[in-house]
């Protein structure tokens, strides 16, 4: 008598290992490094928090790494790191007008 057929379940352990957390400290610094850029000119947190509001878009949607469209990610993030990404795009933004609101940086830098 043949054995009835199992399907394999996948543990969450097998899953979890699926998706890359990668993109969390490289976010984290770009925030750093924006909210340190941003004494010198309120241009630049404003412009990294658009490239990291594009790309949390970019890596919701796809594999490929928002910073370079040759190369492909062999795993895709994890809804942690996107929503990391996000939340570091907002933190510069409200960073942006903070400095600006209390004009602790200038809006164009001096040359």
């Amino acid at each position: 008598m043949a054995r009835p057929y199992r399907t394999r379940t996948v543990r969450p352990v097998e899953l979890e290992s699926r998706r890359s957390n990668a993109a969390i400290p490289v976010a984290v610094a770009v925030v750093l490094a924006g909210l340190y850029l941003g004494t010198y000119t309120l241009l630049l947190p404003a412009l990294l928090g658009l490239v990291l509001l594009f790309s949390s878009g970019s890596l919701l949607s796809t594999r490929l790494n928002p910073l370079s469209p040759t190369f492909y990610l062999t795993k895709k993030p994890s809804f942690l790191a996107i929503g990391v990404v996000f939340l570091g795009a907002l933190v510069l933004f409200a960073g942006t007008y903070e400095l600006w609101l209390h004009q602790l940086g200038p809006v164009v830098p001096h040359l």
